[in-house]
């Protein structure tokens, strides 16, 4: 080793003094005055990731005489780039912007805002920015990830394009119009954004994530392994390509080599959920039940409603039993409710079905277990809610336009078998969130539950206007299939499929559809590709 990383840092701190001392020395190049040149070099540094030589650069500036104000923006935007939030805010908050700077300031005290969560606050400082400079192609960027933030999924797409057409070589417009396209129409035609994007920023390591992650999902592993080494390359730091590469290790059955990969992330991914139900299988693939449990239960009680969280809990909790671990009493005990839902599957019905066996509840038992053997098909059920209608009424009325309050009631409301109130209350909240998806989809769900499947069409045609996922795709194809339009449902289905070609929820549908009928071959094609990926397809 020549230096220490101490060292390192020191001539860091040293160049980034000596480009000040020049730069305040002469004037700027291009007829600017020193001022601007200045903040422009703490500007490139900031791009480069280097936000440490910005910050020496401006306190620096600041020490021989330059007025805090007048580089107070740049200087909380680089703490702000280091993830120096509280100095970030300090910064910000301890003076005046000089008006050629406030529109960054306002949008770094924003972005700073978003970041903590605030998304009132940063709402308020974005509208500053905008009276400041209304052209600011990286502030309605941060506008558009407010909206996505707060789930207004439609006016985040207009402020994605409002930040193209503003400047059309912002990589980060470019990039977060990628990840809207991928929800919107799928992972094909999000391509071409996070390409033109790294044209403009090869190096970029959020455009780079996000491009593998893309291509990993599409099945084109090797160029996403490709792209996992290039972000790797130019941010040592960044978990993401691990994460990636374990993922696609898991999918083809490498176990001892995932759980490499994933330990070496230490805990940096600790508290991600795709990470943590990741981190889970892989533990009950190598045996170790006990841990899988944990990462399982963790996951859960981080996301309640998640139904595979609780799927892969509850299977990891039966093999437990198996092995004589005591696990059927926290069994019946955490799921007799999933297994007496109508939403429940078979599996459920088996594996609660047995833990009440042991038990020796031996007419329990075979409730669920004839339920097993002999599955019916039913409708969408509301998922449960901890309170009654009555109870949950009192926040609904105080804010019905609100998903937090207004969705546990509308589930109460069904569950109490007042649909019409239910299809009211959902309805105000799709009219007062327009732009949200998962309104629409909400709206359509009750109207599904109400036999109304022409209406729940439109509700669901709107939402997969904004967000078309497999939640949608389920629900569309179910409806369309239900109105006697199975020849639109094929043709919705496939070209969902031929955008995102790996999704196994698109394949069973189409073979479940074709199945026993006269597309043979197209149910062989889609079978084999269902058996490819260790799935069973549905049978003829």
């Amino acid at each position: 080793m020549i230096c220490s990383s101490n060292t390192t840092f020191s001539i860091k701190r040293a160049l980034a003094l000596a480009a000040t001392l020049l730069t305040l020395a002469g004037p700027a190049a291009g007829g600017g005055t020193r001022l601007d040149g200045l903040r422009a070099n703490a500007q490139a540094a900031i791009e480069r990731r280097d936000p440490v030589t910005a910050e020496v650069m401006l306190r620096a500036a600041i020490k021989a005489g330059v007025p805090e104000d007048a580089v107070r923006a740049h200087l909380g935007e680089a703490l702000l780039a280091e993830g120096e939030r509280t100095e970030a805010h300090k910064m910000l908050e301890a003076g005046q912007f000089t008006p050629e700077t406030a529109g960054l300031g306002w949008r770094v005290r924003g972005q700073l805002a978003l970041a903590q969560g605030n998304l009132q606050g940063a709402a308020g400082a974005f509208d500053e920015a905008l009276k400041a400079n209304p052209r600011d192609s990286d502030l309605w960027v941060a506008i558009a990830s407010l909206r996505f933030t707060g789930g207004e999924q439609a006016q985040s797409i207009e402020a994605a394009d409002r930040a193209v057409a503003l400047d059309p070589r912002n990589a980060r417009a470019l990039a977060f119009r990628g990840l809207l396209i991928r929800e919107q129409y799928g992972l094909a035609a999000a391509l071409p954004w996070f390409e033109e994007g790294l044209k403009v920023r090869p190096d970029d390591p959020a455009l780079l994530g996000e491009y593998a992650a893309t291509l990993g999902d599409m099945g084109q592993y090797r160029a996403m392994l490709i792209v996992c080494r290039k972000l790797a390359s130019v941010d040592p730091k960044n978990q993401r390509p691990a994460f990636l590469q374990a993922v696609l290790a898991a999918r083809a059955g490498e176990t001892d080599l995932a759980r490499s990969i994933l330990q070496r992330t230490g805990t940096a991914l600790r508290d991600m959920p795709a990470a943590i139900l990741l981190n889970g299988v892989l533990e009950y693939r190598a045996g170790n039940i006990n841990v899988a449990v944990e990462q399982f239960d963790r996951l859960v009680r981080m996301q309640p409603d998640n139904l595979q969280a609780r799927q892969m809990l509850l299977r990891a909790l039966a093999r437990q039993a198996k092995d004589n671990q005591g696990s059927d009493r926290q069994i019946t005990e955490r799921f007799d409710a999933d297994a007496a839902a109508a939403y429940a599957t078979p599996y459920t019905y088996r594996l609660v079905g047995e833990s009440w066996r042991r038990l020796g509840n031996k007419a329990r038992a075979a409730s669920y277990l004839l339920r097993a053997a002999h599955p019916q098909s039913h409708g969408p059920a509301p998922l449960p809610t901890a309170f009654g209608s009555t109870i949950l009424a009192f926040s609904y009325d105080d804010a019905p336009n609100q998903a937090q309050t207004a969705v546990p009631y509308i589930r109460a409301l069904l569950r109490d078998g007042r649909n019409d109130e239910a299809q009211t209350a959902a309805d105000r909240l799709r009219d007062a969130n327009p732009g949200a998806a998962e309104a629409h989809l909400l709206a359509g769900d009750v109207r599904t539950m109400r036999g109304d499947m022409a209406g729940a069409l439109a509700d669901y045609q709107n939402g997969a206007a904004i967000r078309f996922n497999e939640p949608v795709l389920r629900r569309m194809d179910a409806t369309l299939r239900a109105l006697g339009r199975s020849r639109d449902a094929d043709g919705m289905t496939s070209r969902y499929l031929a955008q995102n070609p790996q999704s196994l929820v698109a394949m069973q549908l189409l073979a479940a559809a074709w199945r026993g009928g006269p597309r043979t071959d197209a149910y062989a094609a889609v079978a084999r590709a269902l058996a490819a990926r260790g799935q069973t397809p549905p049978l003829q």
